[in-house]
């Protein structure tokens, strides 16, 4: 399959909402049940917060909710998994019994995945690919596994773009071999994963070749990210207009997905975007 034919696809359905992939595109808005987040909007231990946010995100246009309780922030402090259980489960629970929107746990412990979708997750997002574990989660379930190019160290013999696109497609072969079916992936090239400010910004100028080569749904997240910093010299809190740049951009690419924190702001981005860049 090409990834023209994305439209040929059927319907992605979960929780009663429906991903018509190739015709629009739709909107994940992050939720950090984390003391140290890179972008500062950490809602640990605060449950009554975290469910305002997500149904200001819902009333906004949220299609996607993904809730994790690990930073993954350049220098951040692993925790471990009963840490990591103890900040999602609660999380995932309340924000299942307020919205019906489909969440996703961003994680990449099989055990913390496994839990989380018996308390009312939908999707796995892992940060890591297709960790054996992860991709068998996935498959029992029969969910949706978001697999995401990473990498120990900035470190590419030759084109970040090609071993971005040859990295991802290996991801999905491991995951359809652990019993994911090829309709339940979707792939992330990995916006400030492993990369430097220059290669984020060369994956993000031939993002059409990341789009075109695959034929899975392609999910983006650029949102506050450092290379926004890098380019122009602002603190995370005053890049929303960066972040909008770059969204704009990644919808005139192709995207399907765009995971973000400023939703309200970015609905509007993608609707004009959709509007003039969607055939």
């Amino acid at each position: 399959m090409l990834r023209s034919d994305l439209k040929s696809l059927a319907p992605l359905a979960i929780r009663g909402a429906t991903f018509a992939w190739g015709t629009r595109t739709y909107l994940m808005g992050i939720i950090n049940a984390t003391p140290d987040s890179f972008s500062g909007d950490g809602l640990l231990n605060d449950l009554g917060a975290v469910v305002e946010r997500a149904r200001s995100f819902v009333d906004a246009g949220c299609h996607i909710l993904d809730i994790g309780g690990e930073s993954t922030r350049p220098g951040h402090v692993p925790v471990d998994q009963a840490e990591e259980l103890r900040r999602v489960i609660p999380v995932i629970r309340a924000v299942r019994a307020a919205v019906g929107t489909p969440i996703s746990i961003d994680t990449f412990k099989p055990e913390v995945a496994r839990a989380a979708l018996e308390a009312g997750a939908d999707i796995i997002n892992c940060v890591w690919g297709a960790l054996p574990g992860i991709s068998e989660a996935a498959a029992e379930s029969a969910v949706p596994l978001i697999v995401m190019h990473n990498r120990a160290a900035p470190d590419y013999p030759g084109d970040v773009v090609a071993e971005v696109i040859a990295s991802l497609e290996r991801s999905a072969r491991d995951a359809q071999a652990a019993g994911v079916p090829a309709r339940n992936i979707i792939v992330d090239p990995g916006i400030g994963f492993g990369k430097t400010a220059g290669h984020n910004i060369e994956i993000l100028r031939r993002l059409r070749e990341v789009t075109s080569a695959l034929p899975y749904p392609v999910l983006v997240g650029t949102s506050r990210k450092s290379f926004i910093g890098h380019l122009t010299g602002l603190p995370i809190e005053r890049r929303a207009f960066g972040t909008a740049a770059s969204v704009a951009l990644a919808v005139g690419a192709g995207v399907d997905i765009v995971r973000v924190h400023d939703v309200a702001e970015m609905a509007t981005v993608v609707a004009v975007a959709d509007a003039i860049a969607r055939p």
